[in-house]
C-alpha cells in the first residue's frame, strides 16, 4: 500500500497543482474586462490594459524561465508567482483610473505570465520519470481544462449572485495561494524541501540568459517545433477573436454559440485525458504535430466557406487536435530533446517566443482580416495550418536523426 501511494503521489501532487492554478485562471480571465470596467476604465482603456499586459508577459515569461534556470529554483521561482499573483489579484479591486489600473495590470501580467509554462517545467519531467514513478501528462493537462470549465462557471453564478464581477477577485487569489501551496508540496528530484531547491540542485552548467537561449536554439529540432508550433496555435486568433461574431452574424443564437464553445473544450479534455496519449504513442510527437496541422487546416477552410450549424457540430470537436493534441506533441519534444538544466528555459521560450509572440501578432492582423473580408478570413488561418505540416516532417526527419546517433551511443556504453 505504501509503494502504491509512492507512486501515485506524484500525479496527485501535480492534479492538486492543475487543477488550483486552473481553476483561478478559470475564475478571472473571462471577467477580467468586466473587473477593469467596473473601475472605471472605458472601452479604449481596456484595450489598452490588456495590450500592454500581452506585451509584458512576452517579457516576462522567458525572464523568469532563465532565471529558474540559472538559480536550479524552478519550484521556488513558481511559488513566489502565485503568491504575488494572489496580491495582484486583489490590487485591481483597489486601483482607481488609468494609471492605478495600468500599473496594477503590467504588474499582474508579470507575475502571471510565466505561471502558465513553469508548471510544465515541472510536470513534463516528472511525467517521463522511470521505474513507475511517471505518469500521463496529458491526465493533469486535461483536468486543468477541466477546472478551467468549472471555475468560470461558478464564477459567473458568483459575479450573478453579487451583482457585481469584482467578486472573483478574492477567489481567483484564494485559487492561486492554494496552487502556491500545491508547488510547495511537489517532491523535486531529490526528495528536497522547495526552499532548499537552488542548494540542493544544481543549476546545471554556467550560462549568462543569452547563453541558454543560444544553447536552446541549438538544439536539433528546436526550430522546427517552434515554427509548427507557432503557426498552428497562431491560427487560433481569428477563431478566438471573432468566432462569436461570425456566428451571430450568420444568425446563430447565443446558446448555440455557447454550445459550440463548450464542444471544443469537451473534445480538449478527452483529447488530453484519452485520444492524445494514445495517438502520441502510436504515431510520435512530429507526425501528431502534422495531424494537428491537417485539422487545423479542414478545420478554418470549413469555417471560411460556411457557417451551417452541422458542420460547425463537426468540425468544433477539431479543436481536440488543434490545441490539445499539438500541446502534447510539443512537451513530449521538449521533454525529449532539452536537458533539465533547460528545461525553464525551453518551457518559458516556447510559450512566449514559440507561440506567444506569433499569436499576438496574428490577434492583431486578425482584426484587420476580419474587418475587410469576414469570415474569408479564415482561409489564411488555414494556410498557415498546412505551412505547418512541412515543418512536422522536417521536425520528424530531426528526431530519426536523434535517435539513430544516440543508439550507436546506447550500445557501446
Amino acid at each position: 500500500m505504501l509503494r502504491a501511494w509512492r507512486l501515485a503521489r506524484p500525479l496527485v501532487d501535480y492534479l492538486f497543482l492543475y487543477i488550483a492554478l486552473y481553476a483561478g485562471w478559470g475564475v478571472l480571465s473571462p471577467f477580467l474586462p468586466a473587473v477593469l470596467a467596473r473601475q472605471g476604465g472605458s472601452a479604449e482603456e481596456i484595450g489598452t490594459l490588456l495590450a500592454v499586459a500581452m506585451v509584458v508577459r512576452l517579457i516576462a515569461v522567458p525572464a523568469a524561465g532563465l532565471v529558474a534556470d540559472r538559480l536550479g529554483a524552478p519550484r521556488l521561482i513558481l511559488m513566489v508567482l502565485l503568491l504575488a499573483a494572489a496580491g495582484l489579484s486583489l490590487g485591481y479591486g483597489a486601483a482607481g483610473g488609468f494609471t492605478g489600473l495600468l500599473l496594477v495590470s503590467a504588474a499582474h501580467a508579470a507575475a502571471t505570465g510565466p505561471i502558465g509554462p513553469l508548471p510544465d517545467a515541472l510536470a513534463v519531467p516528472a511525467a517521463a520519470a522511470p521505474g513507475g514513478r511517471g505518469f500521463s501528462y496529458g491526465w493533469v493537462r486535461g483536468a486543468g481544462a477541466a477546472a478551467f470549465v468549472v471555475g468560470s462557471t461558478l464564477a459567473g453564478l458568483a459575479a450573478a449572485g453579487a451583482g457585481t464581477p469584482n467578486v472573483v477577485l478574492p477567489l481567483n487569489a484564494a485559487l492561486f495561494a492554494l496552487a502556491a501551496a500545491a508547488v510547495a508540496l511537489l517532491p523535486s528530484a531529490g526528495g528536497g524541501a522547495v526552499l532548499a531547491e537552488a542548494a540542493g540542485h544544481p543549476a546545471g552548467p554556467a550560462m549568462t540568459s543569452a547563453g541558454r537561449i543560444r544553447a536552446l536554439l541549438r538544439i536539433s529540432g528546436i526550430h522546427w517545433l517552434l515554427l509548427a508550433a507557432g503557426l498552428i496555435t497562431g491560427s487560433h486568433a481569428l477563431y478566438t477573436g471573432f468566432a462569436t461574431l461570425h456566428w451571430q452574424a450568420a444568425g446563430l443564437s447565443a446558446g448555440t454559440i455557447g454550445m459550440l464553445w463548450s464542444i471544443s473544450v469537451a473534445a480538449e479534455v478527452a483529447v488530453f485525458f484519452l485520444l492524445g496519449p494514445f495517438l502520441l504513442a502510436r504515431l510520435g510527437p512530429a507526425l501528431l504535430t502534422a495531424l494537428a496541422a491537417g485539422a487545423g487546416a479542414l478545420r478554418w477552410s470549413v469555417m471560411a466557406v460556411t457557417s451551417w450549424l452541422p458542420a460547425m457540430l463537426l468540425v468544433q470537436p477539431l479543436h481536440g487536435l488543434t490545441f490539445a493534441a499539438q500541446h502534447l506533441a510539443a512537451m513530449a519534444v521538449i521533454a525529449r530533446l532539452v536537458p533539465g538544466h533547460l528545461a525553464a528555459s525551453a518551457q518559458t521560450v516556447y510559450a512566449s517566443l514559440g507561440t506567444g509572440l506569433v499569436s499576438a501578432v496574428l490577434t492583431w492582423a486578425s482584426g484587420l482580416l476580419y474587418a475587410r473580408w469576414g469570415g474569408q478570413g479564415f482561409w489564411p488561418m488555414a494556410l498557415l495550418c498546412a505551412a505547418a505540416v512541412p515543418a512536422a516532417l522536417a521536425l520528424q526527419a530531426e528526431l530519426r536523426r536523434d535517435s539513430d546517433t544516440e543508439e550507436p551511443a546506447a550500445r557501446a556504453g
